[in-house]
């Protein structure tokens, strides 16, 4: 058999261990969202349980130290977030009844012309319905929970997974050495350098693109809330915030923000001349993130045609749930260039060219 026949029958078992791969994480893709989420915290946490051990530490208390130390900056994040979800949550409460007379006196109006409809709301019932059930949403709430039967089983499955996701992440900062020299060893030495050299550019590909993706979501939560504060929004620090965090998910953070930016602003300066210069900011903010921030931080990374971000994103949706969102860029990044280096060498052998 000839060396170029030989190199063909590698590639074809190359293509059939993808289908095998590709079909085990479509069976298995109900339970595989938090061990996925867990590797890419591991490989994102890793350099710093390494630095650790460098320091004479095992790496079992390298990992317990870092999960520690990402326990504290989530539990930073809860209690700066929501007292301030809270505080911004009463404000709306008390200029509740402001909002109910703004829709009295320009909504209401506006419908009754547009549609030529005749409404009459009761204010005063109304405002006294919201004050009433707001303060017993919580008994309304224990009397709905007991019949979410199928919702019920779903956030079981949510927490069940979120608690299963540390568990997974200490077992692989702890052994991550031994797994990726386990994985090494098990590769036939005929692909050990071609893949290695495909592990080596997925592996700077990614750190790069989370590495520039974390920074943007910094600088942009600057944007928004900066350009928010500025017009003279009152819940500028929350929406902002919201829109920048969310920003590593291609329009969602925009979408998200801008309507929730229309809908406060709406409330607060009662007409549409308030809410302009919020489009402004979000404009702005999307042509800085578009043209100039995410091409200077992250860089063409990844490389995906706008139609295949959304493909991504709801596949991944489709597959793995709200995690799936989370982890669609990622991965599609390490699939992308595999994919790139799998039409290289088609295009370099007989399948291609006889």
């Amino acid at each position: 058999m000839s060396t170029e026949r030989s190199g063909d029958i590698h590639y074809l078992w190359w293509l059939m261990m993808a289908c095998v791969t590709g079909g085990l994480i479509y069976l298995l893709s109900p339970i595989l969202t938090p061990f996925l989420l867990a590797a890419v915290i591991a490989y994102i946490c890793n350099p710093m349980v390494t630095f650790l051990a460098g320091k004479k530490l095992s790496r079992t208390v390298g990992a317990v130290l870092v999960m520690f130390l990402l326990l504290g900056v989530f539990a930073a994040l809860i209690l700066i977030m929501v007292p301030l979800f809270e505080e911004e949550a009463r404000r709306v409460l008390d200029k509740m009844p402001v909002y109910l007379d703004m829709f009295r006196n320009h909504v209401v109006p506006w419908l009754e012309t547009r549609f030529n409809i005749s409404l009459q709301p009761d204010m005063n019932v109304l405002k006294q319905a919201v004050s009433e059930h707001w303060k017993s949403a919580g008994g309304v709430a224990a009397k709905v929970l007991p019949s979410l039967t199928s919702g019920g089983m779903a956030i079981v499955e949510f927490v069940v997974n979120l608690l299963l996701v540390p568990v997974v992440l200490f077992y692989l900062l702890r052994d991550w050495d031994m797994l990726i020299k386990l994985i090494d060893e098990m590769i036939p030495r005929y692909w050990h350098h071609q893949v290695s050299l495909l592990a080596g550019e997925t592996d700077r590909i990614l750190a790069e693109f989370l590495r520039g993706q974390l920074s943007v979501i910094v600088l942009m939560s600057i944007c928004y809330i900066t350009g928010l504060w500025l017009v003279g929004l009152e819940f500028a620090l929350p929406i902002g915030l919201v829109a920048g965090i969310l920003v590593f998910v291609p329009y969602l953070g925009m979408i998200v923000g801008l309507t929730l930016a229309t809908f406060a602003a709406l409330m607060q300066f009662q007409g549409w001349s308030g809410v302009i210069p919020v489009w402004i900011v979000f404009g702005a903010g999307q042509l800085l993130e578009g043209m100039l921030i995410t091409p200077w931080l992250v860089g063409d990374r990844i490389g995906l045609h706008p139609v295949m971000v959304i493909f991504a994103l709801l596949a991944f949706g489709q597959l793995f749930g709200f995690f799936g969102i989370l982890l669609a860029l990622p991965v599609s990044a390490v699939l992308l260039v595999w994919l790139r280096h799998l039409h290289e060498r088609y295009l370099g052998s007989n399948l291609y060219n006889s």
